[in-house]
Parts: C-alpha cells; structure tokens; sequence
C-alpha cells in the first residue's frame, strides 16, 4: 500500500529539524526498513507543512513494528520538540491523506482488455 501523511513542524526550528534529517541515526534507519517503511521519503515547506510518504504491506502494522523498537521512543522524544504540538510523540501526530488520484492505475484501467 502507498501511504502519505501530514504533519507541522513549528516553522522557527525548521532548519533543525533538516539538520537532525540530514544525519538521521543508522540505528533508526535500520528500524525504519525492518518494520517495512519502504520508500520512505519526507517533504518538508518552509512554512513548516510536512508530507511523508511510504510504501507498506500494512501501514498500522509498520507503525506498530516501530512502536516496539527503543530507537523509536529515543528518536520520537528527541523530535518532539520541533512539532506543533510538543506534547504528542510526532509520528502519532500523523494526518493521513487520502489518495484520489494515481496515474498508474488509471492508466491500466483505460487501456483495452486483451483478454
């Protein structure tokens, strides 16, 4: 599945939080591609809007895997503080997107059956 999401960065940090991205740990990478976030990319506005977007078996039970791991915890507390809302760990502040749109399958479902 394709998953993309939203969230806000406070907009007077935003060059922290690309700096602390430019060199995300290789102990949370790693967790990230065990726990089946696959194409994983973030997207960030300089009015502090970000859109990730990531490719899943199952996005619940990626978020799930992740949840599990001390890294996650350890990185979730340490990007707290860049959010909208501080309070919250970041990836539960997630805003899932609905697609509407994908150029792909709309493709394959135009083109003639040659069944």
């Amino acid at each position: 599945m394709r998953v993309c999401f939203r969230s806000s960065v406070q907009p007077a940090v935003i060059d922290e939080y690309r700096r602390r991205h430019a060199a995300v740990w290789p102990e949370m990478l790693r967790a990230l591609k065990d726990a089946g976030w696959n194409n994983y990319s973030l997207f960030l506005s300089g009015d502090g809007l970000l859109v990730g977007y990531l490719e899943c078996d199952d996005f619940d039970a990626a978020r799930a895997r992740m949840a599990l791991t001390d890294v996650n915890a350890r990185w979730q507390a340490e990007m707290a503080t860049l959010f909208e809302n501080p309070d919250q760990a970041p990836d539960e502040g997630f805003q899932v997107l609905e697609e509407v749109f994908n150029l792909d399958r709309q493709l394959a479902a135009a083109e003639p059956s040659t069944a």
